[in-house]
């Protein structure tokens, strides 16, 4: 039977395979172990069942019903997610707690929320993990992003990288470096909307990440902000498919360098549709894309520019 131990980094380490070398009494075949049992291969006889399987009990499409167990570890929450609830009028079967055992819940409870955090920094990891949960929730952010943006603050914070910062401030630029890394299409302005930090200390915080830890960060370019332009304006796929193709040509002519990618991704969305005919006005898609009308405009000229050259 497989087992494979999740570290704390929140990968699968130590993966080993246990084979049984013993053979079958009744036709001397290989006996393997397999969903907690033991039987043979060739002839099918069961050594022994009911044993203790260390795998999950639960499937993925009844893991809500999965009541006893409670949820699988994850890297988003401080305590690995194996933390303890104590309640408050009802007990675990629903019946109403007497009065004389609130007061002694409400005295464990209190001396629980004391005793949760060891140090200062364990109660800065919960600080910085809730605010990533806050932030990628609003924004719809995977949670396979979430976990890496929560991995991320603890490393920086092993680093002592959060001395003299916020702890919002390094949380945001968290979710902005994990975005980054995996190439998911999430610009600074619309992280900023959902943060409650300036811009000056997240984009400071994020420069410190990437310089001490040397985050592999993927350069933004146009062509990958064109399919959430192209999604918010429920434009057609000939658009969309002609809009990237603006954008590949634009980067290979060096159009795109020095300038913001939002802008040259609105500029080439602006006039696929136009020669497409499907209009929009140039502060529908500006707005969509968080640039001005104007850095529209401007950028548009230059891909006019380009025709006429070719």
């Amino acid at each position: 039977m497989a087992t494979r131990d999740i570290s704390e980094t929140g990968s699968y380490v130590g993966e080993q395979t246990t084979q049984q070398t013993e053979k079958c009494p009744e036709c001397r075949g290989r006996v393997r172990s397999t969903s907690g049992e033991r039987a043979c291969r060739d002839c099918g006889l069961v050594l022994e069942e009911s044993r203790i399987d260390h795998g999950p009990e639960w499937r993925y499409c009844d893991r809500d019903e999965a009541k006893r167990t409670g949820g699988p570890r994850t890297a988003a929450r401080h305590d690995r997610g194996l933390s303890t609830t104590i309640g408050y009028t009802t007990d675990a079967r629903g019946d109403p707690i007497p009065e004389s055992k609130r007061r002694r819940l409400h005295r464990l409870r209190r001396e629980h929320k004391r005793g949760q955090f060891e140090s200062t920094a364990d109660r800065n990891q919960m600080r910085g993990f809730l605010e990533i949960r806050r932030l990628t929730g609003s924004l719809d952010v995977p949670e396979t992003l979430r976990d890496q943006a929560c991995r991320l603050f603890s490393t920086s914070q092993t680093a002592d990288l959060l001395r003299g910062r916020s702890v919002e401030s390094i949380a945001t630029a968290c979710v902005y470096g994990a975005c980054r890394t995996a190439s998911y299409s999430l610009t600074l302005e619309e992280l900023l909307v959902a943060s409650q930090v300036s811009r000056s200390r997240v984009v400071n915080a994020y420069k410190t990440l990437n310089r001490e830890l040397g985050l592999p960060a993927t350069i933004i370019t146009p062509k990958s902000q064109i399919p959430k332009i192209a999604s918010e304006l429920n434009l057609d796929d000939v658009v969309r498919r002609r809009a990237c193709e603006l954008a590949s040509r634009a980067q290979e002519m060096g159009i795109t360098n020095g300038r913001q990618p939002s802008g040259v991704a609105a500029a080439c969305v602006y006039k696929a549709s136009q020669t497409l005919g499907d209009q929009r006005t140039q502060k529908a898609i500006a707005d969509v894309a968080n640039t001005t009308p104007m850095t529209l405009r401007e950028r548009y000229y230059e891909l006019k520019e380009l025709e006429r050259e070719a």
